[in-house]
């Protein structure tokens, strides 16, 4: 199982924010990370942009979008966007692409949330040929009409995964995609709902074994401090739990809340509970670092912490 690491929402220290995405960007390179994913938040920092900013800064590392939302970007946009950073990362960009949730598509941005199967697939009709390097781009479906030459770079194909919750987005993943990017996923919904319907969809399609990459919170502190830890995960992540995709996908695990997904307490019981996502399917994980303390110093010790247990690994489990 790759080691992956996500970076880059960090709200607020914007002076700072460009510096720290290259600096975390080739710390995560050097301290032999698989990949680092960045996520994009709503009211954040663009996750292609960043991508592009660690890709200069980096040699080896893979980037990844974990996840990019497809309804406020018309794909031959989005192909253009995602064909220049791939020529900055010289091949290593990963494009991870979903459908985001009804209170930001809607609620936020007042854009359409009734069909979001439909509205990736018509996506994927596009971005497939328009990924996968020089030439025209010919493609009419039930919500694109696009006849438009492409030339960005000849660095192709870009992989793409996609957010997959429900039983047809993972389908969908399966047959046209390279995988999926999971939140709010457990071990038991990813052995028993996640990886046998990309699993069979993939095969059915005549696909690679498609990648399954699991969102996990990271803290590695002392046993008696991972209540607090849980704690502090569910004050930091638990806006997402609201949504009704993740609601769903919660029925199909044990998991109620995001600090029952938390890998915490010493560097063994982390350990154990990363492998225990890799024996129910998972092929990457995506670790966030969730630092505990009450001060300043405190919490930068634990990140530190953390994070250098998670260097030991060498980007795989």
């Amino acid at each position: 199982m790759r080691i992956g690491l996500m970076i880059g929402p960090e709200r607020g220290r914007y002076d700072t924010k460009v510096d720290r995405l290259r600096r975390d960007g080739r710390w995560a390179e050097e301290a032999g990370f698989s990949t680092v994913w960045v996520p994009q938040i709503p009211d954040e920092f663009d996750a292609l942009t960043a991508a592009a900013l660690i890709g200069a800064e980096t040699e080896r590392i893979e980037i990844g979008t974990a996840v990019v939302p497809v309804q406020p970007r018309h794909p031959v946009a989005l192909a253009q966007q995602a064909l220049s950073v791939q020529a900055v990362c010289r091949g290593r960009l990963r494009l991870g692409l979903g459908v985001s949730h009804h209170w930001i598509i809607d609620e936020m941005l007042g854009l359409p949330y009734e069909r979001p199967i439909a509205t990736m697939r018509d996506q994927l009709d596009v971005l497939e040929p328009a990924l996968a390097g020089p030439g025209m781009v010919d493609v009419e479906n039930g919500t694109y009409r696009v006849h438009v030459p492409l030339d960005v770079t000849d660095v192709a194909p870009t992989p793409v995964l996609i957010a997959a919750l429900g039983p047809q987005m993972l389908r969908l993943a399966g047959e046209r995609t390279d995988g999926t990017i999971l939140w709010m996923a457990d071990e038991r919904s990813i052995e028993t709902h996640v990886a046998p319907r990309i699993g069979q969809a993939a095969a059915a399609a005549g696909r690679p074994a498609p990648r399954i990459v699991a969102g996990v919170p990271v803290c590695v502190c002392d046993e008696d401090r991972v209540d607090e830890a849980v704690a502090r995960a569910n004050r930091l992540l638990a806006e997402a739990e609201v949504s009704p995709n993740y609601q769903q996908l919660l029925t199909h695990g044990e998991a109620r809340e995001v600090g029952d997904i938390l890998a915490a307490g010493s560097e063994a019981s982390v350990t154990k509970r990363l492998r225990s996502f890799a024996d129910a399917g998972a092929t990457d994980v995506s670790i966030r670092v969730v630092p505990i303390g009450d001060t300043r110093d405190e919490l930068i010790t634990s990140r530190q912490r953390t994070r250098d247990f998670l260097a030991s690994l060498q980007g795989e489990l």
